[in-house]
């Protein structure tokens, strides 16, 4: 059965006290809502110093979804990890789920990320860091590329870290929604995004839908951590560790679950529709600008 409550339409088995009844997000354009384009399997390979990852935007089968460039979720113990290596032109975000992972950088910022916890790095105009798990236990989470515009791929680096706790979030009896960029219901994300982008862990137990706003601009994806639901206006069912492409240009996503639980991101960005030019870490718009990267880290001008 469904409630209206303060213009927000409320479906009774995901209710829990009164004041957690805005569990959907809706507005006028709720009837429709985006559907599923594309289901990817990610590609196992190895990365970094005998690291394996888990990628699904960065393959073959979907090499960029503008703004984003890579997607890897990563289970990576000691002795493995990512040591020293550059990044120039884009923002490195890590989302850890288990484990703790340390970074440091050539620039004197050193820290550890655990459980929930993120890290949002602007590379900029360049920047070598090193990247590995940090005591005994397996470092367990994701990591995303996300492109910057022509006219901020040389800003100074930057970080933007937020320990579990100081992450936004919204929560009822049947779900939660930790909001690490962007905005959900009425809570907003603490990460400033230079391409703008949201970023949403959500947690839903069975029975319950949910139905996130995203700007109609965006273009995004859907990567189910554990469990499984059903997405979009055709309910494509989603499984762990499947990534789901966002079509169309609606303002919202409709997301169900039945007999299974189910933990998951949405993450969606605005696309810069500018060409993009990789080369290993560094992205850019043109092969003179890789080549000049090249030629800037090898001379030490990354410091």
């Amino acid at each position: 059965m469904f409630l209206w409550s303060n213009g927000l339409l409320v479906k009774r088995s995901c209710l829990g006290s009164l004041s957690s009844r805005k569990v959907f997000q809706t507005s006028a354009m709720a009837s429709t809502g985006r559907t599923i384009s594309k289901k990817i399997q990610p590609r196992e390979q190895v990365d970094g110093e005998g690291a394996r990852v888990f990628r699904s935007i960065g393959t073959a089968s979907l090499r960029h979804l503008d703004p984003f460039l890579m997607l890897d979720e990563f289970r990576v113990k000691a002795p493995a990890g990512f040591p020293d290596h550059p990044h120039r032109g884009f923002e490195t975000v890590t989302y850890m789920l288990e484990g703790f992972f340390r970074h440091e950088d050539n620039r004197g910022h050193s820290g550890v990320i655990g459980p929930g916890d993120v890290q949002w790095m602007t590379a900029g105009r360049g920047i070598i860091h090193s990247e590995m798990p940090h005591g005994e236990v397996v470092g367990h989470g994701l990591q995303l590329w996300v492109n910057l515009a022509a006219k901020d791929k040389m800003v100074e680096p930057k970080y933007q870290e937020l320990v579990s706790k100081d992450i936004p979030s919204a929560k009822s009896e049947s779900y939660s929604v930790k909001v690490v960029a962007g905005r959900f219901l009425d809570v907003e994300g603490k990460v400033y995004t230079r391409t703008p982008s949201m970023f949403l862990d959500i947690e839903m137990k069975p029975g319950c839908e949910l139905n996130p706003e995203i700007s109609p601009q965006f273009r995004g994806f859907i990567y189910v951590i554990q469990g499984k639901a059903l997405f979009g206006k055709g309910a494509t069912v989603g499984s762990a560790h499947e990534l789901l492409v966002l079509d169309g240009e609606d303002n919202n996503i409709v997301c169900q679950t039945k007999e299974d639980s189910c933990r998951f991101v949405l993450v969606a960005g605005q696309p810069l529709n500018e060409p993009i030019v990789q080369y290993g870490p560094f992205v850019m718009t043109s092969a003179e600008d890789i080549q000049q990267a090249f030629q800037d880290y090898q001379s030490g001008k990354f410091s």
